[in-house]
């Protein structure tokens, strides 16, 4: 009898969920002004016992949080980043998520007329005519993607130039900067849905140059080191990583929509 009671009390004690554990997650903007992390949390939750718990910044940001052992799980999206980061011995167990496209927004009126263009062209177009570019400017992985095609258009980021300015914000913030100032801006396709969403009718802004390969745009996993860090909760966050590439949380990604429109595309390595 008593062992049946102690048996019963176990059980109980983990349908409460007594013995979950708290994942600690440090993740771009893009995945959490977009909704995804909220609507992923709660699957997580049931499918693992476990909680997910995060904090949205930009990529370099996330990265300098993982190396100073503040989270335990990273999902970023600047693959250059995180090969150094990697490198450096900070993380391990990379593996492929999803992706989506870095696009350009501007004013309705498209004031210089780069709808259609290249991004290359757009690029060059925008610092010829000195209209007002708004950059992230927070080493984000959309900062870096940006910076990536400065230097490769005209040589060197317009840092200085009183038409380029820095948000030093998330992108929502940064397209809502670009639509007062009338201004164009480089974002996330997802985080455009959503700005989308939010705006309705309303809407200032229009995206103007898309479906570019230089724009591709990959989000990974990464498991903070446990040889660095050495309270980092390794087996946890390598459960993580396996679960988000698995085929029902891969599925569940491909049918996040906002407007009837996909956020990201799934694409783990199988």
């Amino acid at each position: 009898m008593k062992k049946s009671v102690l048996g019963l009390g176990i059980s109980l004690i983990a349908a409460l969920g007594l013995n979950a554990e708290v994942l600690m997650m440090a993740t771009t903007t893009s995945t959490d002004d977009t909704g995804l992390l909220d609507s992923l949390a709660p699957k997580y939750e049931k499918d693992t016992g476990n909680s997910l718990k995060w904090v949205a910044t930009g990529t370099g940001k996330a990265l300098k949080m993982g190396e100073n052992c503040d989270v335990d799980v990273l999902l970023v999206h600047s693959p250059a980043a995180e090969k150094k980061y990697i490198d450096a011995g900070f993380g391990v167990n990379r593996q492929e998520v999803m992706y989506n496209d870095f696009i350009i927004v501007g004013p309705k009126n498209d004031p210089i007329k780069i709808e259609g263009m290249t991004t290359a062209d757009a690029f060059k177009k925008i610092e010829d005519e000195k209209v007002i570019f708004v950059s992230r400017g927070d080493s984000s992985g959309t900062h870096n993607k940006e910076i990536s095609v400065w230097e490769k258009v005209v040589q060197n980021v317009p840092e200085k130039e009183s038409w380029y300015l820095q948000s030093g914000q998330g992108m929502i913030t940064t397209i809502n900067m670009a639509a007062e100032k009338n201004g164009y801006t480089l974002t996330d396709r997802g985080t455009w849905i959503k700005y989308e969403s939010q705006k309705g009718d309303n809407n200032p802004m229009k995206l103007v140059v898309e479906n570019d390969n230089v724009l591709f745009n990959q989000y990974s996993v990464i498991s903070v080191n446990k040889d660095r860090c050495k309270n980092v909760k390794l087996d946890l966050a390598n459960e993580f990583g396996n679960w988000i590439v698995s085929d029902d949380v891969q599925k569940f990604i491909a049918d996040f929509k906002l407007l009837d429109k996909a956020l990201f595309t799934p694409n783990a390595k199988k």
